[in-house]
């Protein structure tokens, strides 16, 4: 009986400090980093460099993604199994989870944070929810490849005007979901837009939607503010005259890498990135790199481009100086380097190092290792003033 009674307010007084936690700690220092192996994130105090919360039961994490409620104190976790993860941050607590769908790829949240879109391989099509309780508000269907099956949807980020954009895989269109009457949605379809688009970013200002192609040398561009013009195709046969090399994995388009009117972007297949001009949508040149580039990623203030790289040459990090398009440095955390994070004024990056079991921090002038937390097959980092971009 006594031990009974303790155990008893043991539990009373945890569960009495994490409500007091809730009630007085910012969210503004947090971030969430994905556990791949095992259905399970960490809530990380980016400052203290420590973890909070481990949160579990949050599905197939093998694919995953995150966007953050606008107070920042939710955030809502993609899964590749179709499950939508709503977690409270404060209190380190799963609120809800549903399954919408069969595969999931990624997902987005609307300009007015009250929507939360999310992109399906299968059954093909995106559906949105509602950001309070996760009741479904719209399923929108791709395009038919069969009878059977609907295209695949990718690339899917938010845009101003409570708009969400995204690419159709397996026949080549981008589409525009207008979401402001939520009863109604409005669907505007660009067809023909490339082969095989297989990611989207969209820049800063949300004024310009980029697609990969992944059946074809190039990519797409969408003017937002100027959509009767069409999409657009720009750095055409970036890959002409070069060897076809085999994708280990394909580059990720998010985290835009933007110095000044220059752009930086993965080619697909080749140890190269892309120099482009903003301004006209221009190739200016290439940088060569170690391997294969994944993310391509710009420090806040656009001094240093940080790239990582597809398998075999995922155990290095190389830096790039936007200024004279020279490699700066180039790190060995390890192998399975696998995303990268920057503090939200870019003092720091954070970087998931898998096979390691670790997150190693770094100081981005001086290229010093400051900390290492353990996380079990860490991959994708969140900081919760993604919160307040659009597009991430």
């Amino acid at each position: 009986m006594k031990y009974l009674l303790n155990l008893l307010l043991l539990l009373f007084f945890t569960s009495s400090y994490a409500a007091s936690e809730c009630t007085i700690r910012g969210t503004g220092d947090l971030g969430v980093i994905i556990q791949r192996a095992n259905s399970s994130v960490l809530v990380v105090d980016t400052s203290k460099h420590e973890t909070i919360f481990k949160v579990e039961g949050v599905g197939d994490l093998s694919h995953a993604s995150i966007v953050f409620s606008r107070d920042a104190r939710y955030a809502y976790v993609f899964a590749r199994d179709g499950g939508l993860s709503k977690i409270d941050i404060l209190c380190g607590t799963l609120v809800k989870r549903i399954v919408q769908g069969g595969n999931s790829i990624g997902g987005a949240i609307s300009q007015d944070g009250k929507l939360i879109a999310v992109s399906n391989y299968k059954p093909g099509g995106i559906k949105i929810f509602s950001a309070d309780n996760l009741d479904l508000v719209a399923d929108i269907p791709a395009t038919k490849v069969h009878s059977e099956k609907n295209s695949k949807t990718v690339g899917l980020v938010d845009a101003p005007d409570n708009k969400f954009i995204f690419g159709l895989y397996d026949t080549g269109e981008t589409w525009i979901v207008d979401m402001n009457d939520t009863k109604n949605p409005k669907v505007e379809r660009f067809t023909n837009v490339g082969m095989l688009p297989y990611d989207g970013l969209i820049d800063p200002q949300g004024r310009y939607y980029i697609g990969g192609l992944f059946g074809e040398d190039g990519m797409l561009l969408l003017d937002l503010w100027h959509t009767e013009d069409g999409v657009k195709r720009i750095l055409p046969n970036y890959g002409k005259g070069k060897k076809k090399l085999p994708v280990y994995k394909m580059p990720h388009l998010e985290g835009w890498a933007i110095a000044g009117n220059k752009a930086f972007l993965p080619a697909i297949g080749q140890h190269e990135v892309l120099i482009v001009d903003t301004d006209n949508w221009q190739e200016q040149g290439r940088v060569k790199v170690y391997g294969q580039p994944v993310f391509v990623m710009s420090r806040p203030d656009g001094r240093y481009t940080w790239v990582n790289f597809a398998f075999p040459h995922n155990d290095t990090i190389q830096v790039i100086d936007t200024e004279t398009f020279k490699i700066v440095k180039t790190l060995k955390p390890g192998k399975g380097v696998l995303h990268m994070e920057f503090s939200p004024r870019g003092e720091e990056v954070w970087m998931s190092v898998r096979d390691k079991d670790q997150v190693q921090i770094y100081n981005t002038t001086t290229f010093e290792k400051l900390a290492t937390l353990p996380a079990q097959k860490p991959s994708g980092i969140f900081f919760t003033s993604r919160a307040h971009k659009i597009g991430l």
